[in-house]
């Protein structure tokens, strides 16, 4: 019974860890003047798209750990992305 809210709890600590690697990873470009402004928009999009999928998702009675996980398969793309 408490499986599921422990790994959720790590999940969600996992998402909050990558997370701050991709601020990281943006402030350092930006700091470089390797920044741009189609990377501000594709931020911006990428935020309004991820939430609206998450509400998709609880709307249609999915968990809060499947929520979890798809916005922490866009944060690692992100990682990726940003690290070449």
């Amino acid at each position: 019974m408490l499986l599921p809210w422990f790994k959720l709890a790590a999940d969600t600590t996992l998402l909050a860890m990558e997370a701050q690697t991709v601020i990281g990873l943006r402030l350092t470009q930006a700091a470089l003047g390797r920044g741009s402004l189609a990377e501000n928009h594709l931020m911006v999009t990428e935020k309004v798209l991820a939430f609206a999928e998450a509400a998709t998702t609880l709307a249609t009675g999915g968990s809060p750990g499947r929520v979890v996980r798809g916005y922490r398969r866009r944060v690692r793309a992100n990682v990726r992305r940003l690290k070449r």
